[in-house]
């Protein structure tokens, strides 16, 4: 860990590792089925990039986190999911998908918030259900992203019926 790090939030801390990619945001305590770990606050609209979520169906729907919430990594079978469902950006939120234990990486789907990935890449996640590549929902189809993400929010359903 760097020593001018401070954590943005509480109950998380980033795992500094070597590499490209390799860092991670893992919790600092145990998080129940459906508990919200936080809301979204301190966003800043920007054009799409890897580090970005993307926040509505517009190519210019993309928002920066600007916390360590930029290092929850992808995995195909997700622990949380990023709820920017609100037509309040004051209600944006994310949750767990499911018990979370202390320690444990926080992980999302990309695909459920993604739609078109500007930089897509080969997944590690390393689970019996890993899609290989990851793209953005674009490119799976809406039983796998269901079988995968579990939720995705609306914008990705609404862009998938009009593929």
């Amino acid at each position: 860990m760097s020593v001018s790090y401070s954590p943005s939030h509480p109950d998380f801390v980033v795992e500094f590792k070597s590499g490209e990619f390799a860092s991670f945001l893992k919790t600092c305590r145990s998080f129940a089925q459906g508990e919200t770990l936080t809301v979204l606050s301190n966003l800043t609209r920007c054009p799409k990039a890897y580090s970005s979520v993307q926040c509505g169906r517009g190519p210019e729907d993309n928002v920066e986190l600007n916390s360590d919430f930029v290092f929850v990594n992808h995995s195909c079978e997700p622990n949380i999911v990023f709820d920017l469902s609100s037509a309040d950006p004051s209600e944006w939120h994310v949750r767990t998908l499911k018990d979370i234990e202390v320690g444990s990486p926080v992980t999302f789907f990309y695909p459920s918030t993604e739609w078109d990935m500007d930089q897509a890449f080969d997944c590690r996640c390393g689970t019996k259900s890993c899609l290989g590549r990851i793209q953005g929902a674009k490119y799976l189809t809406v039983e796998e992203l269901l079988r995968h993400g579990r939720w995705a929010n609306p914008w990705i359903p609404e862009l998938m019926e009009s593929k």
